[in-house]
């Protein structure tokens, strides 16, 4: 999975914002708001084609959380980003 490269995320107090911009924002109006670990899942996902279990090792080698807990969490975000269609 890669995110579009037509959506960015911006800081926004204590959330992450994402925000389409080119010609996909001018039939996606809508934003996404992401916590701290979906913005550090959503970087990775822009920087490379990645796979749901190698965000699940990112997510356990940068927060201290059960493997159980990761993958569900990791899944979770990749169904919604899927059906908001923001990957390529």
């Amino acid at each position: 999975m890669k995110i579009n490269p037509d959506f960015t995320i911006q800081q926004v107090g204590g959330y992450y914002v994402a925000v389409p911009i080119g010609e996909t924002s001018k039939h996606f109006h809508a934003m996404l708001r992401l916590n701290e670990t979906g913005a550090f899942l959503w970087k990775l996902m822009a920087e490379k084609d990645i796979s749901e279990e190698e965000l699940v090792e990112a997510l356990l080698a940068e927060y201290e959380v059960s493997r159980e807990m990761a993958a569900a969490d990791v899944h979770r975000l990749v169904e919604s980003m899927r059906e908001a269609q923001l990957f390529v």
